[in-house]
């Protein structure tokens, strides 16, 4: 089953580059160039420039920018092979809402084909984005961000592990960014390495987040494979590791933007919906939001539609249409209500199919609700749609049974940052 591995993470020297809080940057897709620069304005050495190079040469700039700053010890490796334990504390909403922990084990884990059912996706993927992940990981041999999943302990053992761990000494690294407290420990016992590694050997991992770097993992694992080259690190590849049963495990949702759909039409949209759902006008965005909150918690699958006119809630009339429709899908993939939305809407009333919307031609995403909103009364879009999060037991009967969830289906929260261990792929296990 999941096999872990410590590693000698390479990490930032703080007299050479600074200090983590200036070095450290949200996962690459959620960066905006406005953002990048004033992170490199902060410091020259964050690793923005790794994770999201720029230029005519983007990719060759991050693998000659990242052997710079090994030859100048900016970059240092640690001395020993290690575990690392990563905390995230942080409100559910911003200056408000709930404080939660999340509390993950970072190591490096053997790359597992799909179909030997140890690592388990839940979501399809964007082409694109694992071309520009692949081209990146070939220039620099290395990761820097770590893919996000879960695992299964009803009796919360390894969780409890960590904990005392956490609580033998402080942490190594302890800064905000400004909405999240990040924490960072290193675990060098050799006892509590083995006892953690004893603790997975017996379960499968559920990928949260981080999809398209794991199927790039796999894509450059077996490239090396196929030109004979030899890269000690190439079958592993950096996680962080959580209790699916964690309290502090957040789900937003993502929502869909449709755009550039000719003749569209929301009264006729609006129409044909009625032969599926309760139609229900409202009258205005957050009356919108809280009778989603009320279906959410009833256990109805609904979502809010935007087209400009006016917000409308729809709300499945009968679930058997599902069964109907994908008989050949599990009961946990046709009760999701981004597969509702897709499969009735989006797909039979509106006309995208899944290359379209995998292309993002005519379907695109945000977890902003007001985003979604504006885009529509700019005219970007022709109509929004919000949906509720999906709920985490959700995901992992989806990964069980073998299947995925339609691209952008969840958007964990908050992100893993990047940049306070990285993965050599040139060392050795």
């Amino acid at each position: 089953m999941a096999e872990i591995r410590p590693f000698q993470a390479l990490r930032y020297h703080q007299e050479r580059a600074g200090d983590i809080a200036s070095l450290a940057c949200p996962p690459y897709d959620i960066i905006s160039p406005a953002q990048r620069e004033e992170l490199l304005a902060r410091n020259p050495y964050n690793v923005v420039r790794l994770e999201l190079p720029q230029g005519e040469d983007p990719y060759g700039e991050a693998g000659r920018t990242l052997e710079q700053w090994l030859k100048d010890g900016v970059l240092t490796t640690d001395m020993d092979p290690g575990l690392y334990l990563y905390e995230e504390e942080f409100l559910t909403q911003v200056d408000h809402g709930e404080q939660k922990k999340l509390r993950g084990l970072l190591c490096r884990v053997r790359l597992e084909d799909f179909a030997n059912g140890v690592v388990l996706p839940h979501e399809e993927t964007l082409s694109k984005a694992k071309e520009d992940r692949f081209q990146l990981m070939r220039a620099t041999h290395c990761n820097f961000s770590p893919i996000y999943s879960l695992y299964q302990d009803e009796a919360h053992v390894t969780r409890q592990r960590m904990d005392n761990l956490a609580a033998a000494c402080p942490p190594r690294y302890e800064f905000s960014d400004g909405l999240v407290t990040h924490r960072l420990w290193v675990v060098n016992d050799q006892a509590a390495i083995a006892a953690l590694q004893e603790d997975f050997a017996g379960r499968k991992l559920y990928i949260a987040d981080g999809h398209h770097r794991y199927e790039t993992a796999l894509r450059y694992r077996d490239a090396c494979r196929a030109e004979n080259r030899y890269e000690p690190g190439a079958d592993y590849v950096m996680m962080m590791l959580a209790d699916m049963g964690d309290p502090g495990l957040v789900v937003f949702p993502t929502h869909r933007l449709v755009r550039d759909l000719p003749g569209f039409s929301e009264e006729s949209l609006l129409a044909a919906c009625g032969e599926y759902f309760e139609v229900s006008p409202q009258p205005g965005q957050a009356e919108s939001q809280a009778a989603l909150d009320r279906l959410y918690q009833a256990g109805k699958h609904a979502f809010a539609l935007y087209a400009g006119a006016g917000w409308t809630v729809l709300t499945l009339k009968d679930p058997a249409v599902m069964d109907r429709l994908l008989p050949g899908l599990s009961q946990a993939s046709r009760r999701l209500d981004v597969t509702i939305l897709h499969t009735l809407v989006l797909e039979r009333l509106l006309g995208i199919d899944k290359e379209n919307m995998a292309n993002q031609r005519n379907l695109t995403y945000t977890r902003d609700a007001a985003e979604a909103a504006a885009s529509v009364e700019k005219g970007e879009s022709c109509a929004c749609f919000l949906l509720n999060p999906t709920r985490v037991e959700e995901i992992g009967q989806v990964a069980a049974a073998g299947e995925k969830m339609p691209q952008k289906s969840t958007y964990f929260y908050p992100k893993l940052i990047t940049g306070l261990v990285m993965n050599p792929l040139w060392q050795r296990e």
